[in-house]
């Protein structure tokens, strides 16, 4: 049930009825038109712009239409009055007898409120974490990590078929940089001093690494040059570096559909595959780029150049597919790699970048409107950095991993859940501030601790009802229906639940998993008020003693939790059942 889109229908209706009545002209789109939460509640409970969105195409004054759909609006059974505001806006108000049959309709759909269908058919494959495969993730990776696995969470409760993707970027020469590392580790294994220069990686994580190695090759490759030993240690090194970011990822209540590896394009005909496509197009040419005015551009260089035309899609530039001594940019395999996710049918791709990488989104959207010959779309999220505080000071890097806080740092000082409702406390391009003591603050300033507090109170209630021998079923509560909630501060958290269905659509065709975490923290906000509101008013408790009273009010308690509990699932986040 989506109370938002059911009043709309109300309101196309009436439209309609004024085109038969020749009051409008035939022909127009009612594609704009809106019904929406008023900007202050004290207006009304919903308001529709389509007064607004007619007049010019009908060609009369917003006030003219609104003032013949009022008339038709006031008629419906669904509305107690209507109100036109400004220059055409116009107001409605819901009988109560509406908003408590939310409540019922709540606890009939359970879980399944607020669930969308505007998904159905389309396949998203959302690639996000995709950090190097030479050491442990660090902070950064964690906002990735949840935002994709909340965004994945979120588009499946849309409806849409959903993949979980990680690319592994094992083709550059970063790996290669791991396992001369990892070779220090293994002659540290035998006791030879390490000799970590400048450029290895220092991480104490490698020790294990060197240790595994002295166990699967012995000796052997002691005495071997690099050109002997470097891929097998390459190899070996990443596969256990790898194995440590599936624990990382699951630490974090993240789970991967694919994995996808770059190395595996490299001699496998993808990447030309790719670049033929694209010159088959009239896209790849020879040439030669301009000098850079005042900013580094990547693999630029005085001289020709094999280069995709991605300046006719938008780019600021053409980009370079191959360099001049025949081998392949950093580009290359990324085109070669979006290739194959348009060729496994994928309508919409989403990539989730770091910020750093905000120079990539033109030119990959370009190559995949490309490929997809503009039938699949790319979305680019940007995540801005993380700053860690705790006892008012940054917080420092982790010796185990040499230069950075990891994502392990993280979990285990504050817990999965609450560093994943933290990390979506913020849009993911503003940078955001994780103070390690305020996120595990007891008060409604910490917004993980004040969602979970009223689905503690929830349970609290829940188990006081039932232990005076009220039915707690969502059957039995439905079943005693909620007509007599009628206070403003119960109609208040009523309506607050009446919009997570437009929510949940509203987040999901924007690809924003934060608005879930905002509004759950404003239906908690309704609930705790309506609680505190009961300190003073008995009548507005939810436990009395009479049952029959009792009941709806149980009901409301119940449909909240349903929501919280809805709204948790998709962050990742488990409901606290007791507060300690």
């Amino acid at each position: 049930m989506n109370l938002f889109n059911d009043i709309k229908d109300i309101v196309l209706q009436a439209v309609a009825t004024l085109v038969a009545a020749g009051d409008l002209p035939e022909g127009l789109d009612f594609g704009a038109i809106a019904v929406e939460p008023p900007r202050d509640p004290l207006h009304g409970d919903m308001a529709t712009n389509a007064a607004m969105v007619l007049a010019k195409p009908a060609g009369l004054s917003p006030q003219v239409i609104a003032n013949k759909l009022a008339v038709l609006l006031a008629q419906n059974p669904c509305i107690s009055e209507v109100a036109i505001a400004g220059p055409g806006f116009i107001n409605l108000r819901l009988h109560n007898e509406v908003l408590q049959g939310l409540v019922v309709a709540i606890l009939t759909q359970g879980i399944d409120y607020g669930r969308a269908t505007f998904g159905a058919g389309i396949r998203v494959n959302v690639e996000f974490v995709s950090a190097n495969p030479t050491g442990p993730m660090h902070v950064g990776h964690v906002r990735g990590a949840v935002f994709g696995d909340a965004l994945a969470r979120l588009l499946a409760f849309a409806g849409f078929g959903v993949t979980r993707e990680y690319y592994i970027n094992d083709g550059g020469a970063q790996v290669e940089v791991l396992a001369r590392s990892a070779y220090q580790r293994y002659r540290q294994a035998y006791g030879y001093e390490p000799e970590i220069s400048e450029g290895l990686y220092p991480g104490d994580y490698l020790i294990p690494v060197g240790a595994a190695m002295k166990d699967a090759f012995g000796r052997s490759l002691l005495e071997e040059p690099e050109e002997k030993w470097l891929t097998t240690v390459r190899d070996f090194a990443g596969e256990m570096m790898m194995d440590m970011i599936r624990e990382d990822l699951a630490s974090l209540n993240v789970q991967m559909d694919v994995y996808s590896s770059e190395k595996a394009l490299y001699g496998t005909g993808q990447i030309e595959a790719a670049i033929d496509k694209l010159r088959s197009q009239g896209l790849i040419y020879e040439g030669v780029l301009e000098s850079p005015k005042g900013k580094t551009l990547e693999d630029w260089e005085p001289r020709k150049q094999t280069l995709f035309k991605s300046s006719n899609f938008g780019d600021d530039v053409d980009r370079p597919v191959m360099k001049s001594d025949g081998s392949w940019t950093y580009f290359a395999p990324d085109v070669a790699y979006h290739y194959n996710k348009v060729q496994r049918g994928f309508d919409q791709l989403i990539d989730i970048f770091g910020a750093d990488h905000g120079g990539y989104v033109k030119r990959m959207k370009a190559a995949v409107a490309a490929l997809s010959d503009g039938k699949t779309t790319l979305d680019i999220k940007l995540i801005q950095l993380v700053k860690l505080w705790k006892n008012g000071n940054p917080f420092k890097m982790s010796k185990r991993a040499g230069t950075f806080v990891t994502l392990r740092d993280v979990v285990d000082l504050v817990g999965a859940d609450v560093t994943r409702f933290v990390m979506l406390t913020r849009k993911n391009d503003a940078p955001l501030d994780f103070d390690f003591d305020k996120v595990l603050e007891q008060s409604k300033d910490n917004p993980v601790f004040y969602v979970q507090y009223a689905n503690a109170r929830i349970n609290s209630v829940m188990s006081k009802a039932k232990a005076l021998g009220l039915p707690t079923s969502d059957v039995a509560l439905g079943a005693m229906g909620a007509a007599t909630l009628s206070h403003d501060a119960e109609l208040a958290v009523i309506k607050k639940m009446a919009e997570w269905p437009r929510l949940v659509e509203i987040a999901a065709r924007g690809n924003e998993p934060h608005r879930v975490a905002f509004y759950l923290y404003d239906l908690a906000s309704e609930l705790h008020g309506l609680w505190n509101k009961g300190n003073d008013n008995p009548a507005l408790r939810f436990v009395q003693e009479d049952l029959a009273v009792m009941g709806p009010k149980i009901a409301l308690v119940r449909a909240v939790g349903v929501v919280i509990s809805s709204g948790l699932a998709i962050l990742g986040v488990t409901p606290v059942e007791e507060m300690r």
